[in-house]
């Protein structure tokens, strides 16, 4: 079993007034291939992200409440809300817009997904999984609901296995990742004994490539994302809104 590294987030404000815990990009951690950003984001009514471009990668926007309603020039207006998620593929490029569609706070957690070299061109697109249908698996003092994992309900063009783990107040769990997969565990809330390690809200376990099962035991309860991926080994540049 392979160790992990811990890291915290960092606060910092992007958009129009939206506060943001960033994983990555941050200094002395770039990116972790194939994931470019990692947002843990609270937008309050009046602030958001109005339009700007992307470019060269993929999204997902996770949401744990009130609801975000995204905007872009392929002529998408949609709106998703608490338990739900969207995706879109930036491309050869996209220009959109998330902005909050109620009067409540609306948080969740907004993953960057690189693209390869030879798909950096690709037609820009759209997915959107309304709350309640993402696939879940309850166990005993938990459950399990699945974002992307081969045939689930968001396609990435990177094979990757991205999950949000529940456990109640001493729940336990355990997982196998794949070989060529690498990626971490983030606590969004409460803490976990991880492998053995503590990880506590704001916190992320990384793991690089090698087969890894996860022992998870919570004696208080938490709320984490298991998000894991295999790396193109590429160079990533990061540039503001693009990956090049």
């Amino acid at each position: 079993m392979l160790q992990a590294i811990v890291r915290n987030t960092d606060e910092i404000e992007e958009g129009a007034g939206v506060k943001v815990q960033r994983l990555m990009p941050v200094a002395g951690l770039h990116h972790f291939d194939p994931f470019v950003l990692m947002d843990h984001f609270s937008i309050t009514p009046g602030n958001g992200f109005p339009d700007h471009p992307h470019r060269g990668f993929e999204a997902i926007t996770y949401l744990f409440s009130g609801s975000i309603r995204h905007k872009d020039n392929l002529g998408n207006d949609a709106t998703v809300t608490a338990g739900g998620a969207q995706c879109f593929t930036a491309g050869r490029g996209i220009i959109h817009s998330e902005m909050p569609a109620s009067d409540e706070v609306s948080s969740g957690i907004q993953l960057w997904i690189n693209l390869p070299m030879r798909l950096k061109k690709l037609s820009p697109s759209y997915q959107q999984v309304e709350s309640g249908n993402l696939p879940e698996l309850a166990f005993d003092h938990g459950r399990l609901r699945i974002l992307v994992d081969g045939n689930a309900a968001i396609e990435l063009n990177t094979p990757a296995r991205i999950l949000e783990l529940v456990l109640e107040s001493g729940g336990s769990y355990q997982d196998l990742i794949e070989n060529d997969f690498r990626g971490f565990v983030y606590l969004s809330e409460g803490a976990t004994e991880l492998n053995g390690l503590q990880v506590s809200q704001g916190q992320a376990a990384f793991f690089d490539s090698g087969s890894q099962e996860l022992e998870f035991f919570s004696p208080k309860g938490c709320r984490c994302l298991l998000v894991f991926g295999q790396p193109h080994g590429e160079p990533i540049q990061q540039r503001g809104s693009f990956v090049d």
